[in-house]
């Protein structure tokens, strides 16, 4: 019978730190050719709204299953997350429904596993100060999780709405709210955007030499975040180059102007965990990582949840038949 895992239950499964090292290996593997996974469908739903559905099969870990998650922007008004999701798990051998998992919370934080992962090889080793665009749940879960990888001295904190980024400083003692994007960003070690811009969040000028800068949104080709003059001067990694070049404008726009091309991304990350790319070459370089989120770090996940509820006891047993 499969079961069903609430967000509660994969809270409980799961633990934020070990999902650095899940990803890492859910990278290198989707790198190393290990994984298949085809780029995400995409239905447009509304303004700024689509769903999508996201398969992937890992033979050698025997991981099949697909996500399907809704982003919905508005939902911040109706006072629900933006993005919702459901993980469905199958037997990789005989197909069976081994369990489906709500993706909200997993979604959330293996984006941030992910970014963290990047931190670990992508950004100086003395990387002292970091700045998040952002004050929702991706702004949260990176504050969490970034500084499990680098000691950070300082943390700056910027959103468009000031009683946001002053609520999210307060949550957290440790983080300076900033009256401009610009403030949080000058003198940064480590940029994480973690905004709903479709247009670009982030200025060339802003970001010294030898920052990293995650950017995490703008997944449709009509969309940006990053100044095209920063994409350009920086050496560019992302989780797939398939998805990159399909599915990001800030990639697919500056090649349709001539600014680069495809060529221009230096490597996807698994293939610098994996040591067959080079990662970081200078302290002086700035390094960017488009985090568009893969299928198979969701099914890596969940699958880690359900494994971990199996064995607690936790979830709904369903009967299907």
């Amino acid at each position: 019978m499969p079961l069903w895992l609430t967000e509660s239950d994969v809270r409980a499964a799961l633990q934020p730190a070990e999902l650095i090292g899940a990803m890492e290996g859910a990278l290198q593997a989707l790198s190393d050719g290990e994984v298949n996974q085809p780029v995400r469908t995409a239905l447009e739903i509304g303004d700024r709204s689509f769903f999508a559905v996201m398969p992937a099969f890992d033979g050698r870990r025997g991981i099949l299953g697909a996500k399907l998650v809704s982003v919905a922007p508005a939902n911040h008004a109706r006072g629900i997350p933006t993005h919702l999701a459901a993980i469905a798990l199958f037997d990789a051998v005989t197909g069976e429904l081994l369990a489906v998992v709500d993706g909200r919370y997993i979604t959330e934080v293996r984006t941030a596993a992910a970014s963290a992962v990047s931190v670990r090889r992508l950004a100086r080793a003395d990387a002292r100060v970091l700045a998040i665009l952002g004050s929702g749940v991706q702004a949260r879960s990176h504050l969490e999780l970034l500084p499990m990888v680098r000691e950070f001295a300082e943390i700056r904190v910027w959103s468009p709405t000031a009683a946001h980024r002053l609520k999210f400083a307060l949550e957290a003692p440790s983080v300076r709210a900033t009256d401009s994007a610009d403030e949080a960003v000058r003198g940064a070690d480590v940029i994480v955007l973690a905004t709903n811009a479709v247009t670009p969040a982030i200025d060339n000028r802003w970001v010294k030499d030898g920052a990293h800068v995650i950017a995490l949104g703008a997944c449709r080709v009509s969309q940006r975040e990053i100044d095209p003059e920063l994409l350009a001067r920086a050496a560019l990694f992302v989780d797939s180059r398939a998805a990159a070049l399909a599915e990001s404008g800030d990639v697919v726009q500056s090649i349709a102007e001539g600014r680069f091309g495809p060529e221009h991304i230096r490597a996807e990350l698994g293939a610098v965990i994996a040591g067959r790319a080079p990662g970081r070459t200078s302290p002086e370089e700035v390094t960017v990582f488009k985090s568009l989120g893969q299928a198979i770090e969701d099914l890596v996940a969940a699958d880690l949840a359900w494994r971990r509820a199996s064995a607690g006891g936790r979830g709904i047993r369903l009967t299907l038949t």
